[in-house]
């Protein structure tokens, strides 16, 4: 019988949860998917994408429902705010333990993010500084595990971690936590990402090259069709059954990572390109961009390019046999300039 698979809230409009649904639609035709999503409008486009799919409508806040579909489903996909919302994170744990045991385990697939690296920075205050300090989800597990509570996304990350730990054999959680994520997703609705896309418009609008601090705050990156060849990895594992501790519970956190940037060399390198490509003037000055003005910006996603979060991604090599493809954000800087270039164009 072919696994059932909830992609939940609105993440198969979003651009994570829309991407990895792509890959899994593609891998996996004959799998049972359904989809909670919050309007009809965007419901009617997402059948169109995936026909077979099954449409169910609602929001983060129907607590009852998102309890009711992680207990009728074999493996949730939670990625649409997944990382800061706990009542469904609450929601879905609760329906997930309701609805499976040891001998028919349940899997939930988290996506939290690496901005719960930065706590370090944001708590003392630092922008653009150098740091040497590396997280490990392989070698350095348990203190990936252990962070502070008042680390961003920490909160959401126990309710997960303590479904995989305390109901361990009937539900089986991975948190898969990517960093900068770029490329144009193939999702039905949402296909930009956040990070690198607000610095390029805000290069492209405003004519500077924004630099926050001394620049040289670093963040991983990976592609979307890599984050999501890792998503389709953990769903197979989950379909066949593999119980192995690496992968699930205690152990199950993922940094799913394939390159590093310095936030304030990117910045200068899309404002180059920017110039070559004649979507901005000549001769580009970097500027400082204040904390207040980065958050007028593009919020947290402005800020960030002055915050450090070094996360070092081995457990998916090591137990799924994952390993990035895609084009590197260096390499992709063109396509993103282009990208955003068009859309501003068009007033979206």
């Amino acid at each position: 019988m072919a696994p059932k698979i909830f992609i939940q809230s609105t993440g198969v409009t979003g651009y994570i949860a829309g991407d990895a649904t792509h890959a899994l639609y593609e891998a996996h035709p004959d799998y049972e998917y359904t989809a909670l999503v919050r309007t009809q409008e965007k419901a009617d486009v997402v059948k169109k994408a995936f026909p077979p799919i099954r449409i169910v409508l609602g929001n983060l806040d129907d607590s009852d429902l998102l309890k009711e579909e992680a207990a009728k489903a074999d493996i949730v996909l939670h990625a649409a705010d997944a990382s800061d919302h706990e009542g469904a994170a609450k929601a879905i744990a609760a329906g997930l333990a309701s609805g499976h045991s040891k001998e028919k385990p349940g899997y939930w697939l988290h996506t939290g993010g690496t901005g719960i690296l930065t706590f370090t920075d944001a708590n003392s205050g630092k922008l653009g500084e150098w740091t040497d300090k590396e997280y490990n989800d392989w070698s350095g597990v348990d203190e990936v595990t252990h962070l502070p509570d008042d680390a961003f996304h920490r909160n959401v990350d126990k309710i997960v971690l303590e479904a995989g730990t305390k109901h361990g054999e009937a539900v089986r959680t991975a948190i898969v936590c990517p960093p900068t994520i770029y490329g144009k997703g193939r999702g039905p609705v949402s296909s930009r990402g956040r990070q690198v896309y607000e610095l390029t418009k805000l290069i492209l609008t405003a004519q500077y090259i924004p630099i926050i601090g001394a620049g040289k705050a670093r963040w991983m990156n990976v592609h979307v069709y890599d984050l999501s060849a890792a998503f389709v990895k953990l769903v197979e594992a989950a379909a066949a059954g593999k119980a192995d501790s690496e992968l699930w519970g205690a152990k199950g956190y993922y940094f799913i990572e394939a390159g590093e940037h310095v936030w304030g060399e990117l910045s200068e390198s899309i404002g180059r390109k920017a110039e070559e490509l004649g979507f901005v003037k000549k001769g580009l000055e970097k500027q400082q961009l204040e904390k207040d003005k980065a958050m007028e910006q593009a919020g947290f996603e402005a800020v960030s390019w002055g915050l450090n979060s070094r996360s070092k991604g081995e457990r998916a090599k090591k137990v799924l046999g994952w390993e990035p493809s895609a084009p590197s954000l260096e390499g992709e800087i063109p396509e993103i300039l282009k990208q955003e270039h068009e859309r501003l164009s068009k007033g979206s």
